[in-house]
């Protein structure tokens, strides 16, 4: 079974109606073997705020060392968003496992006239993933509901309800009260509710569940109390928390009053996990990012993000859009058919411009419709327009840079609108017909399309994720212009569909001008096509090395405990003289490190590590060379930049916010590596489908929270993590594929030398000089635009025979000359 047809298989479960009652999940579990016994549960129910306070609880665990599974709905971009283990999503390969276990027995239940839904499926899907990849705690976001939901097959050790409103009333009931009663039934056995409800709800909360812990504002009689003390930023605001004998003042990297009692309620679930240590749980809130929860984008003019799809949610969405001081709101709305659209409406601000729209979805409500309960309701222009990405670049073209572009009323269409963020387009390298059709067998196409499209992708090959109406236009624009249009077998609407375009830089260049005239979010596919194949000219040069060529970055290892160089240059004396060495043999970086990453290395104190390194760096500050800092602590960072660094070199790729706020306040180039573990935990397995693209993805979030962070993308350098939570074969598949990275729009760092990976052909790690030198040979040739290693000047010489390979022409050799004789003999 392929991938595509274990998706279509849950997707085509949407027909059935949501059915309350966990019996069916129940009996999907039983038949799979009950995978989840020994997996401890956290459920977060409620009406608003599920979503952050599961992400929240999952951070902070991961702060605490576990490995964490995280259940959420909807989804952006993928179905497999929904499953994740320590942030990643789901392996294609296990959903289509699982589809293939549970597909006969669910077409049996179906036959007998009881089909399970898309919901009860999924989350089986995801109880059984937790149990496979033996996560310590999974956290499950309650679908609408608590004890008949079907997360609650489950028996949670601890469990929350966020608050209550009216919502699913012809399901949950048609009162607070009874809502509450339902959502309350997901209360442990073993431990007390936690609950940020008030009112009756709160009554009636208490009443079901028994013991409950509560939570409250500053000065109530709350066993948590949760203060807000407002932005420090457009990405982050304070929250105090306090409990009888502890307290944490933290800062979250979410707006709003209402995300302090989202943390309020998440810290007394962790501490009920065991989890008591005020640095671990401020670090945890700190990094829970939420995308779509008042997500600022862009500043100047301000574009927001938010998912609120009801009354409540809309309301505490005005509340937090007055924190942004801003001058005209131009609001961009659109939302499903069964939501309250006249009360949505009135608790959204006032707007000064209205665009409604439509995600793509059978769900949603007509735009006209939408634009109609406006007029109705305030004074503002009303314009409908069919698809998010039009409706959101007509407000943005109309916005000044004092403005606020505001875009709500949905998660689905926060999706759509979140792709001019971040959308790729992976190059692909393809030279045969064979190459052609792996490509596309990755894409999910079918095997009618490989067989038909194979032959024809030897040209310009690009693989990138558009929505279904798009990937339409696109096929039948490529085949009119004479190219090709692959798309994948999915059959979903809401769903992103990967699609491969094929043609020449001819028919490319048409394609997109043909683009730049249409609708539904096309004109930024087109400036994406010309951004990919680099058909404009090129940006203006900032003067750094890897702008003409592979530059060679120089390891610096102060420590006494580095995998190659160990103590070779602990002393201060003998770390300058290696500087002095590196930039002799033509490094054009100086990468000055005080703290191992190696497998089982101790973290070293910030003031111990500043101590190694800011008189190296400030003795070869003015040296031929920039130097970068690798450290994961800002305040290491800081020290480093003050002493006369120039590049921040961060392996946690930027999990310290303080890094990116620093790096942006500085303005300086900032390398940001994916990897799974610092210091490298050799026993950590990781699961790829496609290692390149999956590492692209998890990149790709990373870049987005530099630029949120006021990072501009061409300081943003990114640098795929050989050797951390790959395995050798992996590793070796990046190196050959370097060139796909620049689909984040970045310059690409390998760091590959005396690595294990050597290994795997007869070398060995720490000692592989033959082999780094050929690795960089081969990295420079696929595209690296800067190559980090110890020995530099062999892999200097590995980095000009890779471009004279490439350019024979236009190489000069170092003396000048171009070369000559034309050829060379014995001597006589």
């Amino acid at each position: 079974m392929e991938y595509y047809e274990a998706a279509n298989f849950l997707f085509d479960l949407r027909r059935f109606q949501v059915k309350p009652g966990t019996e069916s999940v129940r009996d999907l579990l039983a038949h799979l073997g009950d995978p989840h016994e020994d997996v401890d549960f956290v459920q977060v129910a409620g009406s608003n705020g599920k979503g952050s306070v599961a992400r929240m609880v999952e951070s902070v665990l991961r702060a605490d060392g576990r490995t964490v599974g995280l259940y959420t709905s909807p989804h952006f971009e993928d179905l497999r968003e929904r499953i994740r283990v320590d942030g990643r999503k789901v392996p294609r390969r296990e959903v289509t496992a699982f589809v293939e276990e549970a597909k006969p027995w669910l077409i049996e239940r179906a036959a007998d006239g009881e089909p399970l839904t898309f919901f009860e499926v999924v989350t089986a899907l995801a109880v059984w993933r937790f149990g496979r990849a033996d996560v310590d705690v999974a956290v499950l976001e309650v679908g609408m509901g608590g004890e008949l939901d079907a997360t609650s097959v489950v028996d949670p050790v601890a469990a929350c309800v966020t608050n209550v409103a009216l919502e699913h009333t012809s399901v949950l009931g048609d009162t607070v009260e009874e809502i509450a009663e339902t959502k309350a039934k997901v209360a442990p056995a073993d431990a007390p509710l936690v609950t940020a409800t008030d009112g009756v709800a709160l009554e009636t909360v208490r009443e079901v569940a028994g013991d409950v812990v509560t939570v409250g504002d500053q000065g109530s009689d709350a066993d948590v109390t949760a203060e807000y003390g407002g932005a420090v930023s457009h990405q982050e605001s304070r929250v105090s928390l306090a409990g009888d004998d502890w307290a944490v003042d933290s800062r979250i990297p979410l707006l709003g009053a209402y995300q302090a009692a989202n943390a309020g309620v998440a810290a007394a679930l962790v501490r009920q996990l065991g989890v008591t240590d005020g640095g671990t749980l401020g670090r945890g809130l700190r990094n829970a990012h939420w995308p779509g929860r008042f997500e600022v984008m862009e500043t100047g003019p301000f574009v927001v993000l938010d998912g609120a799809h009801n009354p409540g949610a809309c309301a505490t969405l005005s509340a937090t859009l007055a924190e942004l001081d801003f001058e005209a709101l131009h609001l961009v709305f659109g939302a499903m058919h069964d939501k309250d659209h006249d009360e949505m409406v009135e608790a959204l601000p006032d707007p000064d411009t209205v665009r409604t729209c439509a995600p793509t979805l059978d769900r949603a409500e007509d735009p006209e419709v939408l634009a109609e309960v406006f007029r109705r309701r305030t004074d503002a222009a009303v314009t409908a327009d069919s698809s998010v990405p039009d409706a959101l670049r007509a407000a943005r073209e109309s916005a000044d840079p004092g403005d606020c572009v505001l875009l709500t009323g949905s998660l689905f269409c926060v999706a759509e609108a979140r792709t001019e963020w971040t959308r790729t387009g992976i190059r692909k390298d393809v030279e045969s017909a064979a190459e052609a059709r792996s490509v596309l067998r990755e894409a999910n196409v079918t095997e009618a399309g490989v067989e038909r499209m194979g032959g024809k992708a030897v040209h310009r090959v690009v693989e990138t994720r558009v929505s279904a109406r798009q990937a339409e236009y696109l096929k039948q624009e490529l085949l009119a212009l004479g190219g090709e249009c692959a798309t994948p077998g999915l059959d979903s609407d809401g769903e992103l569909h990967d699609v491969v375009l094929m043609g020449t830089d001819r028919q490319f260049r048409s394609l997109a001008r043909a683009l730049d005239d249409q609708g539904i979010g096309l004109p930024a596919v087109g400036e994406h096509v010309r951004d990919w194949l680099e058909f404009d000219e090129e940006s203006a040069s900032r003067g750094y090395p890897w702008e003409d060529g592979t530059a060679v970055m120089g390891v610096l290892n102060v420590t006494p405990d580095s995998f190659h160089d160990g103590g070779e240059f602990f002393d201060p004396a003998d770390a300058l003289a290696r500087a002095e060495r590196l930039v002799e043999a033509g490094a054009d970086i100086v990468d000055v490190g005080g703290e191992s990453t190696r497998p089982g290395a101790e973290t070293v104190p910030v003031d111990e590590e500043i101590d190694r390194i800011v008189p190296v760096i400030e003795a070869v500050a003015d040296a031929d060379a920039l130097v970068s800092v690798d450290t994961r602590k800002a305040a290491v960072a800081e020290a480093a930049l003050d002493a006369g660094a120039d590049v921040l070199n961060d392996v946690t790729g930027l999990e310290d916010p303080e890094m990116r706020f620093l790096a942006a306040e500085r303005d300086v180039p900032v390398i940001v590596m994916h990897s799974i573990d610092a210091p490298v935990d050799p026993t950590t397995e990781v699961e790829y489908d496609d290692v390149v693209e999956d590492v692209i993805d998890q990149l790709s979030e990373r870049v987005l929270l530099a630029e949120k962070a006021g990072i501009p993308r061409e300081n943003v350098i990114v640098d795929p993590g050989i050797g951390f939570g790959k395995s050798r074969r992996e590793n070796f598949e990046i190196l050959g594929r370097v060139d796909e990275f620049h689909a984040l729009g970045c310059p690409v760092l390998v760091g590959h030398s005396h690595k294990s990976m050597f290994e795997l052909v007869g070398g060995e790690a720490g000692d592989a000089g033959a082999e780094t030198v050929a690795g960089t040979a081969l990295a420079a040739a696929n595209g690296a635009d800067i190559v980090r290693v110890h020995d530099v000047e062999e892999n200097v010489r590995a980095v000009r025979i890779a471009e004279a390979v490439s350019d024979p022409d236009g190489f000069d050799t170092p003396d000048g000359s171009d070369g000559s004789p034309r050829s060379e003999g014995p001597e006589p």
